[in-house]
């Protein structure tokens, strides 16, 4: 099986050293085991996602030494699958409209017991399901200009008693990862799928892509870690496959902080202008040599 990763940033602001040791990690391990690298453009906030900052990276990406493997792939691009990835999933009655605000989740799942911490999951505030029960759910397709949510335990009831894992990869080996099913009701909650204001989300998007692109190896940070659990249980609900992941160290600043796009003092293009070379980044982020 031809090793295929990709590298997916959002064209919202500069790319900075995270990205940059996200991007030459990934790149480098595609090409040692003779593989393919792809670039994916994740531009589906299109409220935020900006052509200059596009422009930006693929020269970022560039004058870093990375090549890609096939044209890149801009999820703006990519509307009709998102489209009828959802409406499939709302046929088989696993999504419901939400009209919910942050500010709303926040008051409720405060509400209870004042003081308490509120349950937090990958996304935030866990949803309480305020809208679970709100709307119709048997029109023939989801309604427009709302949120649309999965059903976790519906989806849930999809699978049935399987069990559910991924592999994670590392430099000591692979790990299995198992998926308690158990848990993902009252810690994961029930997500975000589509958003009111522009089609579908994250974590829709990037199973979809991935299933597309055929990406057999997910590298990304272990941020994201948490959020690989929901990635894996829509890859089974919508019978996709399940790529292997490594999810590697964070870059941090100097007060341990990880880096943002607000942080624009270690913007690729700041050290470009300063005179650096891809071999200075490299060693900012503890990356030896590429093998040529």
């Amino acid at each position: 099986m031809t090793f295929i990763t990709r590298f997916a940033p959002s064209p919202t602001g500069p790319l900075h050293l995270g990205h940059a040791y996200s991007a030459l990690l990934a790149h480098d391990l595609a090409r040692a085991a003779q593989g393919r690298f792809l670039l994916r453009i994740e531009d589906i906030d299109t409220t935020r996602s900006r052509p200059e900052w596009e422009r930006q990276i693929y020269d970022d990406l560039a004058w870093l030494g990375i090549t890609w493997d096939a044209p890149p792939v801009r999820q703006s691009d990519r509307a009709d699958t998102y489209r009828d990835a959802l409406q499939t999933l709302w046929s088989r009655g696993l999504l419901y409209p939400c009209t919910c605000t942050r500010r709303d989740i926040a008051a409720a799942v405060s509400a209870p017991q004042e003081g308490a911490e509120p349950p937090q999951g990958p996304d935030g505030l866990i949803y309480p399901g305020t809208c679970r029960h709100r709307f119709a759910r048997d029109t023939a397709a989801p309604p427009e200009g709302m949120a649309l949510r999965l059903d976790m335990q519906a989806a849930l009831d999809t699978i049935g008693p399987r069990a559910m894992a991924f592999t994670e990869t590392g430099p000591t080996g692979s790990t299995p990862r198992p998926v308690p099913l158990g848990d993902l009701t009252s810690t994961v909650g029930d997500i975000v799928l589509s958003r009111k204001d522009f089609l579908g989300s994250y974590h829709l998007s990037v199973v979809l892509d991935d299933a597309t692109q055929q990406i057999t190896h997910v590298i990304r940070g272990k941020d994201l870690f948490e959020a690989t659990r929901i990635h894996v249980l829509l890859q089974v609900v919508m019978d996709l496959p399940t790529p292997t992941y490594l999810h590697h160290r964070l870059i941090r600043d100097d007060q341990g902080r990880r880096l943002a796009k607000r942080d624009d003092a270690r913007a690729i293009a700041l050290y470009r202008a300063e005179g650096l070379r891809p071999q200075d980044i490299r060693a900012k982020v503890g990356l030896q040599a590429a093998v040529s």
